[in-house]
């Protein structure tokens, strides 16, 4: 097809949501890539990551403790902003 200029329909946009790491500094990785805890709330994660589902696209922030390895924050939302990460954060703490 393509010798031909031919190519399959495409759907939607592109969506970019991961930056190459040349482009970008990183934070400084606190913990050293240690991920143990020896007590509840000594250590915290978070993820952020999206699922699709038959209406779309949603967003998902997790933070979790470490030393039990259990869900203590999390938010989803439509849209990719800076408040979904934060309202997470806010329930775990």
């Amino acid at each position: 097809m393509r010798s031909v200029g031919l190519q399959g329909a495409v759907r939607g946009g592109k969506r970019r949501i991961t930056i190459s790491r040349d482009q970008t500094d990183y934070p400084a990785d606190l913990v050293k890539r240690q991920f143990a805890a020896i007590r509840p709330n000594q250590l915290r994660v978070a993820d952020f990551t999206y699922v699709a589902t038959r209406v779309g696209v949603v967003y998902v922030a997790f933070v979790i403790d470490v030393f039990s390895r259990r869900i203590i924050g999390w938010r989803v939302a439509r849209s990719m902003r800076a408040y979904l990460v934060l309202n997470a954060l806010d329930q775990a703490l």
